[in-house]
């Protein structure tokens, strides 16, 4: 019994080793986030290829996965990550090369892969995943018979008084407030982004900021954790915040009271990547073409507020409204790049953030800092 019971585990361990590496390991950022992934495409394509799919969190940035490489032990087959960390890994040869419109399957209508996702890709190596929102909210209770429909409703006090909850960082931020300071961002043209590189651009946009804190009708709480901006203003203290529209979306499915301002959103995105000798790259490429399809991107929203980064996928989420998956509620208005949200907006640069972040994060805390 004791022989026949070593050769059962011993068989059992060379299963789960053997599948595990026949498995394609994604790395994702956990929560939420990753189980709309899971859901929504990673175990479909799972079971349409008869290809496991394994998910594995990490915190960003290619050190793991460079470390991998040099010890010569990689475990991970597909990366969630950041603009920047596509441009850098793919500088570095850690991931694959995509032949675009062939390695990426066309819209159901024809369209090739490259026309149909929402935004041209920041490298060769990097595959869109989803778009996020920065917008600003209300509590619709409290705001008054007065509702906030544009950005510059936001530094409007005399309109709106009361304190504003701000992100404690210049991004996004700067490029609200030369939008409510005149700058008209039409549909992501990147003016707001010439307009800072401009001279005396960055100290336009800080003086608008300092104006509505320093304003005796305003003030700023200033937030950090993404939780944050629906408490601040389900309790009052302030009476709109910038935030995350999944945040905004979540209080509201726990029945707060908020309602989301959509006028010069700046839209924000994750990516997907390939790494190059990973232990399953060829099964990766056919797992990364399904969860990037059209169908594959619309079901992560059945689980999340995040846009699908393929166009055609919103016509898939209208068709079969009510899409979350509580079969009540319609996703086609949670989504940041749906036609209704996206007649003012700005993609965020990730280029000129990595560039000047640094500098502009130093000016931020000294503005912070000279408040009155």
């Amino acid at each position: 019994m004791k022989k026949i019971s070593k050769f059962l585990l011993a068989l059992i361990f060379a299963f789960s080793v053997s599948s595990s590496a026949y498995a394609v390991v994604v790395a994702s950022w956990g929560g939420a986030y990753t189980n709309s992934q899971k859901l929504g495409y990673g175990d479909p394509t799972a079971k349409k290829l008869g290809i496991p799919i394994d998910w594995v969190d990490y915190s960003g940035g290619l050190s793991e996965i460079t470390a991998q490489k040099e010890a010569g032990a990689i475990t991970w087959d597909i990366i969630d990550l950041y603009a920047s960390d596509s441009i850098n890994g793919c500088d570095e040869g850690l991931f694959v090369e995509f032949d675009f419109d062939n390695d990426f399957g066309p819209a159901p209508d024809g369209t090739v892969a490259s026309k149909d996702f929402f935004a041209p890709m920041p490298s060769a190596c990097a595959v869109g995943n989803i778009l996020y929102s920065w917008t600003y909210a209300y509590n619709h209770d409290t705001i008054g018979s007065k509702k906030p429909k544009t950005i510059k409703d936001f530094f409007d006090t005399k309109k709106f008084p009361g304190k504003r909850g701000i992100y404690n960082t210049p991004m996004t931020n700067l490029e609200i407030a030369l939008q409510a300071d005149g700058v008209n961002v039409g549909k992501g043209n990147g003016l707001v982004y010439r307009k800072l590189e401009a001279d005396g651009g960055v100290q336009r946009a800080m003086d608008k900021i300092k104006a509505l804190c320093e304003d005796p009708n305003g003030g700023c709480v200033f937030w950090s954790a993404g939780a944050k901006p629906p408490e601040l203003l389900m309790s009052g203290e302030v009476v709109m915040a910038t935030g995350w529209n999944g945040r905004f979306f979540n209080a509201i499915m726990d029945g707060a009271p908020l309602t989301q301002v959509w006028d010069g959103q700046g839209l924000d995105y994750q990516y997907m990547a390939v790494v190059k000798g990973g232990p399953n790259e060829a099964d990766a490429m056919k797992a990364i073409k399904e969860m990037m399809s059209t169908e594959g991107l619309a079901g992560s929203a059945k689980h999340i507020a995040y846009a699908p980064f393929r166009i055609s996928s919103l016509d898939i989420i209208e068709n079969n409204e009510p899409w979350y998956k509580d079969g009540k509620t319609d996703m086609l208005p949670q989504m940041p790049t749906a036609p209704a949200n996206t007649k003012k907006y700005f993609l965020v640069d990730a280029i000129y953030w990595a560039d000047n972040g640094t500098e502009l994060g130093e000016m931020w805390t000294a503005m912070q800092a000279g408040l009155k």
